[in-house]
């Protein structure tokens, strides 16, 4: 090496653009950086004690002012002093600290091209993670279950819809439907026809006609006042299934009813044709009824009250001999019950004594509000006929998917921790913090706190109390038996004013620690 300096060399390659000396900070906001990949057009030659990297650091494809040229020269030259054993300054120092930063870089530059380097960087990127493909897989398998458990349960709605209609509906196969009668009777020539409002039902009365209302009690007081004049100008009869007393006040003024005690199947015990011929029959569980009105026929009676009652309708003077049934409850229409005694001799006989028959089903646009509000149903009574199976196929998929889904069907993997990390390192680093944020209140309040805690267990104090001054400071007094130490102030003392009184503090502590242990 010669025997010029570094900072020599330096001035030299800046004395080409400015004469006067100045060192590398300084010439750096002076000078504009060459095109990127070509050295600057003025260069001095390289001697032989001058490091390479001064001529080779602008062909590593960086673009580099005059200021970090020198700079990297020095990098490597004053690199190599030390190898040669020549003393180094202070700046020297700091130059050759520089040498493994800066100058390895356009060394490593020299080794390779710029696409090279690009291709290394691209080399270490990491590489995605196979987690997506499989959370994709995962996904499509839950939507396709998802999608083959939605097709099952619309397919047996679809395949169930037909049959299921709920309670005495005509169209419904279900134990509580009355399907069966709607074909008996469409066998014996009677045509069915199902409405759902009072103003067809009214429509469709007539001589000819045989009107059902299944549940007269839904009914409110404009349907059923529109109810009763159709039944009293038709000429035709008129069939209501238990009705209470919410609703004979309209339609059968001056019959009481109570609710069934005693037998269900009971026999005629009059000379009504229908139920003479149909013999005995299940219509004692749910109404029975009483009257004082002429010319009525009360049959089946159960403890002196009638659970079938005729009536005759019509204004007087009309003639139109029609009749209303108060048929105390609907079990004979049931698919069910139909075949049990009389009861299906007893519908075709009640119902098809006319060519037609209208099946009034009250819709909730005929409801009463108050004769709803009356009804106190619970949830499960609510829910419609058919749900409760559906509900119970989506609870098997839910614990089938539950257990497809289960993480520990297998024994348990122990997993190493990534990293250990010891206790000590632990304290030392929160200690670092503690001094770092000057947080001497919160370390003290801690070294105090866990020096109670452990001293309490030794006295005999409970935990509870071990914060307690009151309790603390005289066991622990009394366990050391002398005086001249001030437990108080150790335990539930002031904060420390400096780092050296904390340090106190924490000995202070360890000390009577040590002295309750021995004591």
């Amino acid at each position: 090496m010669s025997g010029r300096s570094p900072q020599g060399a330096e001035r030299t390659s800046a004395s080409l653009s400015d004469p006067s000396p100045r060192s590398a900070p300084e010439e750096t906001p002076r000078r504009a950086p060459g095109p990127t990949g070509t050295a600057p057009s003025t260069k001095p030659a390289q001697g032989p004690g001058q490091a390479p990297g001064e001529g080779h650091a602008p062909a590593a494809g960086q673009a580099q002012d005059e200021g970090q040229a020198p700079a990297a020269g020095q990098a490597q030259d004053e690199g190599q002093a030390p190898a040669a054993g020549q003393a180094q300054d202070e700046g020297q120092a700091q130059a050759a600290g520089q040498a493994q930063d800066e100058g390895q870089a356009p060394a490593a530059g020299q080794a390779q091209d710029e696409g090279q380097a690009q291709a290394a960087g691209q080399a270490t990127a990491p590489a995605p993670a196979p987690d997506r493909a499989r959370l994709i897989r995962r996904t499509r398998r839950t939507l396709a279950f998802v999608a083959v458990l939605a097709a099952g349960a619309i397919t047996l709605a679809a395949l169930s819809s037909g049959t299921r209609h709920g309670l005495l509906d005509p169209r419904s196969a279900d134990p509580y439907g009355s399907r069966a009668v709607a074909e008996l009777l469409k066998d014996h020539g009677v045509t069915t026809r199902v409405v759902t409002t009072a103003r067809e039902a009214a429509d469709a009365a007539g001589p000819g006609t045989t009107l059902l209302v299944t549940d007269p009690d839904r009914l409110g007081t404009s349907q059923r006042g529109l109810l009763r004049s159709a039944m009293d100008l038709s000429g035709g009869r008129t069939v209501l299934l238990a009705p209470g007393s919410h609703s004979l006040t309209d339609l059968a003024p001056g019959v009481r009813t109570r609710s069934a005690t005693g037998d269900d199947t009971l026999a005629p015990a009059c000379d009504l044709p229908a139920a003479t011929s149909a013999g005995r029959a299940t219509t004692g569980d749910d109404r029975r009824y009483t009257t004082d009105l002429p010319r009525t026929t009360a049959c089946y009676p159960s403890e002196g009250q009638a659970t079938l009652l005729v009536l005759p309708t019509g204004t007087a003077g009309t003639g139109t001999g029609g009749d209303t049934v108060l048929l105390g409850s609907g079990t004979i229409l049931l698919n069910e019950n139909l075949a049990q005694e009389g009861n299906a001799s007893l519908a075709l006989q009640l119902l098809g004594s006319r060519p037609d028959l209208v099946w009034y089903m009250p819709s909730l646009a005929d409801s009463d509000p108050a004769a709803d509000a009356e009804e106190d149903k619970s949830l499960v009574e609510l829910i419609p006929a058919g749900w409760s199976w559906a509900l119970l196929q989506l609870f098997v998929a839910a614990a089938l998917a539950a257990l497809w889904r289960a993480r520990r069907l297998g024994p348990l993997v122990t997993e190493k921790l990534p990293v250990v990390i010891r206790a000590s390192e632990a304290t030392e680093g929160r200690a670092r913090l503690y001094r770092k944020a000057g947080a001497r209140d919160r370390a003290s309040t801690v070294l105090r706190a866990a020096t109670r805690e452990r001293l309490a267990a030794l006295v005999g104090v409970p935990a509870a109390q071990a914060h307690d001054p009151v309790t603390l400071v005289p066991a622990v007094s009394a366990r050391l038996g002398d005086g001249g130490r001030d437990v108080t102030t150790t335990l539930f003392g002031p904060t420390p004013s400096d780092d050296a009184a904390l340090v106190a503090l924490a000995d202070h502590l360890d000390a009577l620690e040590r002295e309750v242990r021995t004591s």
